[in-house]
Formats: C-alpha cells, sequence, structure tokens
C-alpha cells in the first residue's frame, strides 16, 4: 500500500472511512479482495508472494494495512521479513497493543521502512519505522493521510488524496468523490517533488496518486466503511498494466459473525 486517507471519528456513526492506492509490479502475483482459504476470518487482498497483505480487516472487529517508507537513509537488511506480515500479526494478535508495544521497542527495526495502521473501530494506532527510529501514537480524530513517508506529511498526492476523502463525506457522496481523487494520474509539479533517492523521472512517476506503468503502477484501490452499528463495508477495484480495470468487489462484514 502505498497511499492512504481516511478520516476517524470515534464516536461517531461512521467511526472510520478509508480509500487506499497500493502500487506494486504487475507481475507480482495477488490474490483479490476475498475471505482467505487459511483464515476464514481475515478478508483483504493477497501477496502471494510473501504470503501478507497490505489491507485487510478481521470479523472481530479489526482493521489494519502497512505503507512502505522511501527513505534512501534506511539501510534494508536482505534478511529482512516482509512488511506484509505484520498486517496478519496485527488482525490475529491476541493482546494488541501489547503486540504493538513490542513493536514499538525494537522489533520493528527487523523491517524495511513502514507504517502500520491498525484500528478496533473506535482506536487507531499509527506505527511508523523510519530512519531516524520508530515511534507509536494513537490518532486523534479527523482527518489523516499516509503515503511514503510519515503521518500526515503534506506529498501532493497525500493533500489530494485527503481533499479528495473530505469532499466525499462532505457532499455525501462517498466514496465516488473519494475514489475519483484516487484515479488521479497527474504527477506533481517539480517544485513539490519530495526527494527519496529514486531520482527526478522516477520521483515525477510515483508522484501521482494513480500509477499508470507497463511493469509497475496502482494494482487496487480500497476502500473502508466502519459503522458504529458495527457493519463493515469493503471494496476493490483492481487494475492492470496501463491502468485498465480488472475488476471490482463490495463485501458487507457484520463484525463478530
Amino acid at each position: 500500500m502505498c497511499l492512504i486517507a481516511l478520516d476517524h471519528r470515534p464516536g461517531s456513526a461512521f467511526p472510520l472511512r478509508l480509500v487506499a492506492n497500493r502500487d506494486e509490479f504487475h507481475a507480482r502475483p495477488t490474490a483479490p479482495l476475498a475471505a482467505w482459504d487459511d483464515a476464514p476470518a481475515i478478508v483483504g487482498g493477497r501477496d502471494l508472494v510473501a504470503g501478507g497483505s497490505w489491507l485487510a480487516v478481521h470479523r472481530r472487529g479489526r482493521f489494519a494495512a502497512v505503507t512502505n517508507v522511501r527513505d534512501p537513509r534506511l539501510q534494508v537488511s536482505a534478511e529482512a521479513p516482509s512488511r506484509g506480515a505484520l498486517v496478519r500479526e496485527a488482525l490475529e494478535a491476541d493482546m494488541l497493543p501489547a503486540w504493538l508495544d513490542r513493536l514499538a521497542v525494537g522489533d520493528a527495526l527487523r523491517y524495511a521502512g513502514f507504517n502500520l495502521l491498525v484500528g478496533d473501530g473506535e482506536r487507531l494506532w499509527h506505527l511508523h519505522r523510519g530512519w531516524e527510529g520508530v515511534s507509536l501514537q494513537m490518532l486523534t480524530p479527523g482527518l489523516h493521510g499516509l503515503s511514503n513517508a510519515g503521518l500526515d506529511t503534506p506529498w501532493p498526492k497525500l493533500t489530494a488524496a485527503c481533499n479528495g476523502l473530505a469532499a466525499s463525506v462532505a457532499h455525501q457522496r462517498w466514496p465516488h468523490e473519494a475514489l475519483q481523487a484516487m484515479r488521479d494520474s497527474h504527477p506533481a509539479i517539480d517544485h513539490q517533488l519530495p526527494d527519496t533517492g529514486v531520482g527526478l523521472e522516477l520521483e515525477r512517476h510515483l508522484s501521482a496518486a494513480f500509477i499508470v506503468g507497463q511493469d509497475y503502477g496502482t494494482r487496487a484501490t480500497t476502500w473502508l466503511e466502519w459503522r458504529a452499528d458495527d457493519r463493515l463495508t469493503i471494496g476493490e477495484r483492481r487494475f492492470g498494466p496501463e491502468g485498465v480495470m480488472l475488476g471490482e468487489d463490495e463485501l458487507r462484514i457484520e463484525i463478530g459473525t
């Protein structure tokens, strides 16, 4: 997952609304949104190489998503475990706060850079593993976003995605207006680009909310709505090379069933 915009409103009729894009090589085998065969309580897309996920939910009432952190100062071990495994571990952890604390005090350093979001319908945690170390916080209510840097880092595509989500909710056009914002393939102008060590040409290409390419690009857009009455809706649009749409699914889940 490379771009997430979310509206966190604990105590409201909709504690969480979220929209996200996963960018990946098109050749990497992936399973679409569905209940997992070996863990039917988990619902989400799945990476068939390492077995993890970029975003998934658990029927007992838990959500998790991960993005990579792109920073040239980060030294990554060839033995680093898959960051997608963190999503499953977060969903299945018996004592979630204790599991997050273990990551925060050092376990997260085994991984390449990442952002992990985990929520239970009311509380929402953000764990960041970056060049400067590891930080864990509980998100404040409101609009937030993540890309391949820290929480709410104002990269142009993240700002646009958050604005699209806010407009979608305000105009009562959820999730349509949010999904439109996530489909924007226009790159940022050069002076707004971050410098993440990949060179200007690639920085431009990666600056779009929706990345179009033959080998690498946006593979999926996922949206999630968590209602206070313990009903959850999760949807996914899938894309192939050059942004061609391959399919769409939407599932409704009753928490606890």
